[in-house]
């Protein structure tokens, strides 16, 4: 209570302290949220990818999207190594969605084969998982659960269509979250919407894909694998997990480095704050500091003194920064459900570094002027005015 009374000695000056240390929090936690957000999205997809191949149509990138023929599905199935392939087919769920920060609706279509050796699994709150007989139903990813409207035995609407939800998956934090699951041929069906008009009557409906899993045989290379089929396979472009560690997981670890680096600069602004504080403060105690001294109180407790009304300082700013920070990013991801997007993730890691930075802060700005206190001269700092 003694260091509380101390800490609020003069009360609106400290108050701006906490406040400078509460907005640099506030800062580090938003920023950092979705630093927490890409990341959890980045691992996942780390994850996804770390034992397949993926094969698109030639000339596309990781996350771009073009009709391939599912005719390829024999010569890729023939390449050694090739335990099964997977034909996929995704497009967006709102073909009229502009471009917005964050992971889009999709539909995602499977002949879902080779199941038995999918690594990345997937688990159901309700319901259960599709089968290649489920024509006409969906299983619907957690954050579109509110959007569509969707409980496991009803239905939702997509594309115009009706479709029977069968079950709801789990949270992932993941791309399967925004996703709508269904069979193939119920997304080629409303992929042909995406085809121009023009040439639809010459497109083959049931030869539509837009890509490929390949799951290898054990102890097979993907990378090694990838080469394979890009050499035994024409029009087409096998890539294995480093193309998503080139194209995702580099780039995101410089946007995290600028999200928290902003966050940083703004908290150690309230750094300087809280020496300006701790500063005054041993001046304008400087009298007591000596009465201290020359009653037997030693550097080390001195310098403790302070160095707790720092950290304390340094607490309550962590903490109501925290506080803060938790408040915005709910609030903003409440706002942008019925868009879709899903910006922020207060993790447990990020609320407990946020507010332990706040008082590792508060120290060591503290800590040169319990340094100083603990240096006067007892008899100087007694005559003091």
């Amino acid at each position: 209570m003694r260091t509380l009374r101390n800490v609020f000695r003069r009360k609106l000056r400290v108050l701006l302290t906490i406040f400078g240390i509460t907005i640099g929090v506030l800062a580090l936690v938003v920023m950092g949220s979705m630093a927490e957000k890409i990341n959890m999205l980045v691992s996942g997809g780390t994850e996804y990818f770390s034992d397949k191949v993926t094969v698109q149509a030639a000339g596309t990138s990781l996350f771009s999207s073009a009709p391939l023929s599912l005719s390829k599905y024999d010569d890729i199935k023939a390449v050694p190594g090739v335990a099964e392939v997977s034909a996929q087919l995704g497009t967006l769920l709102d073909t009229e969605a502009g471009a917005s920060f964050g992971m889009p609706a999709m539909i995602g279509g499977s002949d879902m084969r080779g199941q038995d050796l999918e690594s990345f699994k997937l688990t159901y709150a309700e319901g259960r998982a599709l089968t290649p007989s489920d024509i006409g139903s969906v299983v619907v990813g957690s954050d579109l659960v509110k959007k569509l409207g969707a409980k496991v035995g009803g239905t939702i609407l997509v594309r115009a269509e009706r479709f029977t939800v069968v079950g709801i998956l789990d949270r992932t934090l993941t791309a399967p979250d925004s996703e709508i699951l269904m069979t193939l041929p119920d997304a080629q069906r409303l992929y042909m919407q995406d085809i121009p008009e023009v040439i639809r009557g010459q497109v083959d409906q049931s030869n539509i894909v837009t890509s490929f899993v390949v799951y290898p045989t054990p102890g097979t290379d993907p990378e090694a694998l990838a080469s394979k089929i890009n050499a035994a396979v024409s029009g087409v472009k096998a890539t294995g997990p480093k193309a998503f560690q080139d194209q995702v997981a580099s780039t995101m670890g410089i946007f995290n480095a600028i999200l928290y680096g902003i966050a940083i600069i703004a908290l150690f602004v309230g750094g300087l704050s809280v020496i300006n504080t701790m500063t005054m403060s041993v001046n304008e105690r400087t009298r007591e500091i000596g009465v201290r001294k020359a009653i037997g109180a030693s550097d080390r407790q001195i310098v403790g003194q302070f160095l707790s009304e720092s950290g304390i300082i340094g607490l309550i700013g962590g903490a109501s920064g925290l506080f803060l920070g938790w408040l915005v990013a709910t609030v903003t991801d409440k706002l942008l459900e019925p868009r879709n997007l899903d910006l922020f993730l207060v993790s447990p890691r990020l609320a407990i570094g946020s507010v332990l930075f706040a008082i590792l802060l508060g120290l060591v700005s503290g800590l040169y002027p319990s340094l100083h206190a603990a240096r006067l001269q007892p008899v100087l700092a007694l005559r003091y005015e």
